[in-house]
Formats: structure tokens, C-alpha cells, sequence
């Protein structure tokens, strides 16, 4: 059933990345020299909400910024992207900060510090339940304190409201929460952390899917990187898709790229695959640029690439 209509109302962390442009990642110990050295906006929460605004859709988003000068600035960014910012409260102290490593092959190392997003509390929800109530779809992330995205996965269920859950960073969770989960969108790695021993020996990405489907959310979308990603659903059989082939500047964020653009073409009303396959196509073109949000692309830009590009469902 079409979602259309209904805003993504996205719950998660806001930062500021600081990224340092380097040869290779250095090893524990090590110094080495950076070659350039920049300030983004970022934040998977922040980042995701970017990303569906990009796309055109209607996005609020719900988090906390600090009094600082980081604050500020993130909030101008958010307002310029178009992310509704009725659910953003401020607090005393610093902002979310991440420090970014990022290799001439586009790999990257992430140090965040969550600031202000570490006092983001299951209060915080009940106070803004009107925004959340005229959601679509909520996505959430797990850079915010882990009862709070316990009490939005019960404000969910109760509300009758799709929940997305990107797993990352990857941390233990509450035995009942992903059984909660209408989406569950892990990368590989976090897809092994979260099915443990189950997938370790097998890369298979129907047997991950359905490890992780067996510990309680209703459908999956695998996110496989460079390999593409796949999707397996509760009443239906899983799909592979294929990955759109390009030149990697900066994988950051590009996975909050996948969810934000797999919310947006859900909400359209389009299939898992299909979406599976737009949100696939913005995230390989978000890596083709410098940063987390900067590198969002527009939906024309996401149509172009499809476009160009012959369709690839496998059935598994």
C-alpha cells in the first residue's frame, strides 16, 4: 500500500563531520599526513532526512543540537536542504561530532563523538508524538541512546507506523526490540555482528537475510556495498540487485543514502525490489562525491542513472 502523502519522519543524530583526506587509513600507532582536510554537515539522522529532501519528499526530522557554534551551523544546513526542523530541540553543551579518515580509494574510518545526540530521551518522543503520528514511515539509526529507539520502536507498534532500523553502529540490542522492525537495513558486517555464528560461514546473502528475518523483523534489505544489495520480505520470495558500476571519491553516508532513498521510493508506492533498486542507484552516486550530505543526489539525477542503466533483479 502507497505511503504517498504521509511525511518520513526520520529520528536519529545530527553532527558535524570533520574529514581528513589521506593516502591510505592509518594503523593503530601510526601518523600519517593528510593531504586535505574539510567541514560537512552530518549525522546518520541528519544525513538520511537529507537525503529524502534531496529526493523531493517531505522529511522531519526529530534529534537534539547543542548551544554551540556546530548548532547553528547544522541547523542552517538542515533548513536549507528543506528537512523540517519542528522536532530538533537544542541543549546545553556540544553537538555531535564525527572524525572522518578517508583513503584515495574512498575507504573510511569513523570517531564520533554524540554530544548533544546522547541526550536525546524517550521524553523527547512523547513530547513531539503529533509529528511522529503524521508519519508514513520512521526511520531510525543507532547513534542515539538505545531506549530511546526502544521507546520509538513502541510508539511505532502502538501508532500502527512502519519502523525502518539501521542498525549502525552495530551494538547490542533488547531482545523484543527488532521483532518491532518493519525494515531492518544492515550493511554485511552489521548483518554478521547481529546473526553472529548463523552467517559467519556463509556469505550467501538469501541465508544472511533470512538469519536476520528469523530474529524477528518483518523484512530485510541487505546492503552489500559494491556488490549491490538484496531484499527479502515476510511474503515474498528475496531479491538480488545488481550494483550501478562507478568511481569511488567517498563512501560516507552511503548507506544513509540507500535508507533515506529506500524510504522515499516505498513511500511512492513502488515494490521492495524496485525500491531496493532507486535507493541502490542514489547511494552509488552519493559515493562518486566529497561528504556526507553534500553528496545527496537530486531524483533526477537518481532517474538518470537508472535510466542508463540496464534493470537487474535476480530472484533468489
Amino acid at each position: 500500500m502507497s505511503l504517498a502523502q504521509k511525511p518520513i519522519i526520520v529520528v536519529g543524530s545530527i553532527n558535524i563531520d570533520l574529514v581528513a583526506r589521506t593516502e591510505r587509513i592509518p594503523v593503530p600507532g601510526e601518523t600519517i599526513s593528510g593531504h586535505d582536510f574539510q567541514v560537512h554537515p552530518g549525522g546518520k539522522g541528519a544525513n538520511q532526512a537529507v537525503a529524502v529532501a534531496r529526493l523531493g519528499y517531505p522529511v522531519q526530522l526529530i534529534g537534539r543540537l547543542g548551544n554551540d557554534g556546530f548548532g547553528l551551523q547544522l541547523r542552517e544546513h538542515l533548513q536549507r536542504d528543506g528537512v523540517g526542523l519542528g522536532g530538533v530541540m537544542a541543549s546545553e553543551g556540544a553537538s555531535g561530532v564525527a572524525i572522518i579518515v578517508v583513503s584515495s580509494s574512498g575507504e573510511n574510518c569513523i570517531v564520533v563523538t554524540p554530544g548533544a545526540n546522547a541526550l536525546l530521551t524517550p521524553q523527547d518522543l512523547d513530547d513531539n508524538i503529533e509529528i511522529l503520528r503524521s508519519a508514513g514511515i520512521v526511520l531510525t539509526q543507532l547513534e542515539i541512546p538505545i531506549e530511546t529507539v526502544e521507546h520509538l520502536a513502541n510508539l511505532c507498534l502502538r501508532e500502527g507506523i512502519p519502523l525502518m532500523l539501521d542498525p549502525a553502529p552495530a551494538v547490542a540490542l533488547p531482545d523484543d526490540l527488532l521483532r518491532k522492525v518493519s525494515w531492518l537495513t544492515p550493511n554485511e558486517s552489521e548483518a554478521a555482528f547481529f546473526a553472529g555464528a548463523a552467517v559467519e560461514s556463509d556469505s550467501d546473502p538469501q541465508f544472511i537475510a533470512k538469519a536476520l528475518m528469523a530474529m524477528g523483523p518483518r523484512n530485510v534489505a541487505l546492503k552489500r556495498g559494491s556488490r549491490g544489495a538484496y531484499v527479502a520480505t515476510a511474503d515474498g520470495a528475496g531479491k538480488a540487485i545488481a550494483p550501478f558500476r562507478v568511481e569511488a571519491v567517498d563512501t560516507t553516508a552511503a548507506g544513509d543514502c540507500f535508507n533515506g532513498a529506500f524510504a522515499v521510493a516505498l513511500s511512492n508506492g513502488s515494490d521492495a525490489a524496485t525500491s531496493a533498486r532507486f535507493a541502490a542507484a542514489a547511494a552509488a552516486i552519493s559515493i562518486t562525491r566529497a561528504g556526507a550530505q553534500p553528496a545527496m543526489p537530486s531524483v533526477h539525477e537518481v532517474q538518470e542513472i537508472i535510466n542508463s542503466t540496464p534493470s537487474e533483479f535476480i530472484p533468489r
